[in-house]
Formats: structure tokens, sequence, C-alpha cells
């Protein structure tokens, strides 16, 4: 992982994105943002911190949230089932394989923002520190991401043709 300096530096953030068009992506998901005040603790953040966090269909974030975590979060949101969307506080409680999904879906979502895209996206999630077998985010999704790609098509959560299809898991 990178020091904690460097990742301030490189790390896209809330309060420097389009939020406009991040909040209407969200809301094709039925998620509704709610902005925390800066220095103030995030509710239903798991890993505190910056870090996004969810509670019902409420996404909660300050400015200085990173776009890889709301991105993360949500679609957390998105590949839960509906009864575990209903009791949502804090813990998404996903499976190994979910959690892959998650990642390769909110890699998918990068592209549906033209203010992020995938490039950006693959780039905050090695400089944050998450961890693939194959060493960085873009080998595991190029190379190594197939079940990952058939848990969300199994789910009607992307197409044929890895495009997200803005529906929730059942």
């Amino acid at each position: 992982m990178s020091n904690p300096q460097n990742i301030e530096q490189t790390v896209l953030r809330f309060e420097d994105f389009n939020q406009i068009e991040l909040i209407s992506l969200l809301a094709r998901y039925q998620l509704e943002v709610q902005i925390s005040p800066s220095g103030k603790t995030i509710p239903g953040s798991f890993w505190g911190d910056a870090e996004a966090g969810l509670i019902g269909h409420h996404l909660f974030l300050r400015q200085d949230t990173p776009i890889h975590s709301v991105l993360h979060e949500t679609c957390h949101f998105i590949c839960m089932t509906d009864a575990r969307r209903k009791q949502l506080d804090t813990n998404a409680g996903s499976s190994q394989a979910e959690e892959n999904a998650v990642c390769y879906l909110q890699i998918l979502l990068a592209d549906d923002l033209p203010s992020l895209g995938r490039q950006r996206m693959l780039s905050d999630m090695d400089a944050w520190g998450y961890s693939f077998r194959l060493g960085n985010a873009r080998d595991w999704f190029e190379q190594d991401a197939q079940e990952s790609h058939d848990w969300l098509l199994t789910h009607d959560l992307i197409d044929q043709g890895k495009l997200p299809t803005y529906q929730l898991r059942l």
C-alpha cells in the first residue's frame, strides 16, 4: 500500500468530482446520498475515516471520501440480496465471490461516469491498496475476473456486453 500522504494526493475524492454526475448514477440504483460534515464520523462506514457508509438505502460520505469507496459501497448495495438490503447497517456481509463481483462492477460503473472512467478507477484502486493475486487491478480485471463477470451475469447485474443493467440483485 502507498504511504498515506501519497494516497491523499493521488486518489480522486468526492470534493474534486462532478457530484451531480455521481449522485445521478447512484439514484438509478435507488441510493440516496447523505453528505456528512467534514471531520465528523461517517454513519454506516465499516472502515471508518473517510470511507463511505451504508445504512438502508442511504449512502453516507464526506467531501474527502474517495470516489472508489463510494462506488465500492454502491456495488455492495447492488450485489446484496433484497433481504440483506432491508437490514443493511454498516456491514455488507458479503461472501468472497460477491466481494470480487463488487470490485468488478465498480470498475464497470466507472465507465458510466465521464469524470472518472475505468483507467482512473483501476489506478485509484491500486493506489488505495486493493489486493489482487495478479498484483494490480487492471491485470485482475482483464485476466483473472471471469468468475466475477459470471457472478454478475447470473444475477442479471450486467448484460452479455459487460454493461450494467441498473437493476438490484433480487
